[in-house]
């Protein structure tokens, strides 16, 4: 989880669009799915699937090299969750439809190139990165345009002005248009609502609001709906909301900046899934945060500080954390995200988002997510115990994670994520199949967005 800094005055603390045959080029748009197999030589093979514009679909093999702290700002995730920049117009705004305009034919120009991955690349396809202040530094750039980063988070210190961070947007577009992996980067923030929002305007409402609010599901749809024209406005594509978190006691951890629709998971429930659909409708992901559920977590209970015990029982937790993601689900939402809590009732020694049980057990087999995981802040105090940020992401990686979310605003977090799951590919440490799963699944959530 990220903490929640001040607030202006409010004291609140912290798609492979790939190479297909020769002469033929696929739009992006038309990419079903890719998926990466051992040829004859043990050379990995990109499998492509494409629609035509008649609605026929077709399959072609591409050669790849498939088997080839803290923040510096001093704040951590958490506490810049509600970091705020100048006021937004709603819908997409001419900059951003511009940085898309200006991909276009660069994407289009390259989208008939057979282009290899190698292990970089591959594990660049499950990582998010950052960078500090206003300014992406030039090894960003780069990284993107090596194909070796898989898309970026914003935080309020980013962002100045809609006009500068969506001309932002477009330069980081352009450097994905030099990508050998043509597929739309993943740009992504925290638009929960209330307090805790990257940009000013919708949702103005926090979670708790649209709970007590006289029709909670019309209020979450609405919200769901201002978030997405927001973000799509600026040229973002992921929301890491909503949280569906079911707060125990009032002003505990999750509730204390009223980040938690209801005590009741029914409620909670009805309000992820709606804010989730309408959301997604206006074209920007949706993500569930924070499976199983922080919601016991007492107010001190911070996982960006340290590690973090929640003594729920298997009963409790399938009675009231997990009732919302079912619904989730079904809404067809998009990633979910895991937490750094440790929950004995699952996994007696690890953190969630770290743990075999966890994730494959409890999230992908008992409520049925297909979609693509996320860790929490990959610098958080909750794993300290876990080695360097590259050991963390293999371990995250090689417990189910899809994507490792590297938001301490340092450009080398990411890169070392990078170098650490290339390394852990290539000797074995982490397995193919199941990496290349994780990558597919990413690449058709990016498939999916503009």
């Amino acid at each position: 989880m990220r903490s929640v800094p001040a607030v202006r005055s409010l004291g609140v603390p912290g798609r492979l669009a790939a190479g297909a045959l020769a002469g033929e080029q696929i739009a992006p748009e038309h990419v079903l799915a890719a998926r990466c197999e051992s040829g004859e030589s043990g050379q990995g093979i990109a499998v492509v699937f494409w629609r035509l514009r008649r609605g026929t679909g077709r399959e072609t093999s591409v050669s790849c090299a498939a088997s080839a702290g803290r923040p510096r700002s001093g704040l951590s995730r958490r506490q810049a969750l509600a970091g705020f920049g100048i006021a937004l117009v709603g819908g997409v705004s001419a900059p951003a439809a511009g940085a898309r305009a200006a991909v276009a034919p660069a994407r289009h120009a390259r989208a008939g190139l057979a282009a290899g991955l190698t292990n970089a690349q591959l594990a660049g396809q499950r990582v998010i990165g950052s960078y500090p202040g206003l300014t992406p530094p030039a090894s960003l750039f780069a990284d993107i345009s090596n194909g070796q980063v898989a898309g970026v988070i914003f935080f309020g210190e980013n962002i100045s002005s809609q006009t500068q961070i969506a001309g932002v947007i477009t330069q980081l577009r352009q450097a994905q248009a030099q990508s050998p992996v043509q597929v739309p980067l993943l740009l992504m923030t925290d638009q929960e609502g209330g307090l805790v929002r990257r940009l000013p305007g919708q949702p103005s409402l926090s979670e708790k609001q649209i709970g007590q609010s006289s029709d909670p599901v019309a209020a979450a749809a609405a919200a769901g709906t201002g978030a997405g024209q927001n973000l799509a406005g600026v040229g973002m594509n992921v929301n890491l909301a909503p949280v569906l978190d079911v707060y125990y006691k009032t002003g505990n951890f999750i509730d204390q900046y009223q980040r938690s629709y209801s005590s009741n998971p029914a409620v909670v429930s009805g309000c992820g899934q709606a804010f989730i659909t309408a959301q997604q409708q206006a074209g920007v992901a949706a993500t569930a945060k924070h499976f199983p559920g922080l919601g016991s977590a007492a107010k001190n209970q911070n996982t960006d500080g340290g590690p973090v015990t929640l003594t729920v029982s298997l009963a409790k937790l399938h009675a009231t954390d997990e009732v919302p993601y079912p619904a989730a689900v079904g809404a067809g939402v998009k990633l979910v995200m895991v937490s750094w809590a440790i929950y004995p009732a699952l996994d007696a020694k690890r953190p969630a988002g770290l743990s075999p049980a966890v994730i494959g057990q409890e999230l992908r087999g008992r409520n049925a997510f297909t979609g693509v995981t996320i860790t929490d802040a990959l610098e958080a105090g909750a794993l300290s115990a876990f080695g360097t940020a590259g050991q963390r992401a293999v371990t995250a990686a090689g417990a189910g994670m899809d994507l490792i979310l590297c938001s301490a605003r340092d450009v080398s977090q990411g890169e070392a994520a990078t170098a650490a799951l290339a390394s852990a590919l290539g000797s074995g440490q982490l397995d193919p199949t199941t990496f290349n799963a994780a990558v597919n699944r990413v690449t058709a959530l990016r498939a999916g967005l503009s």
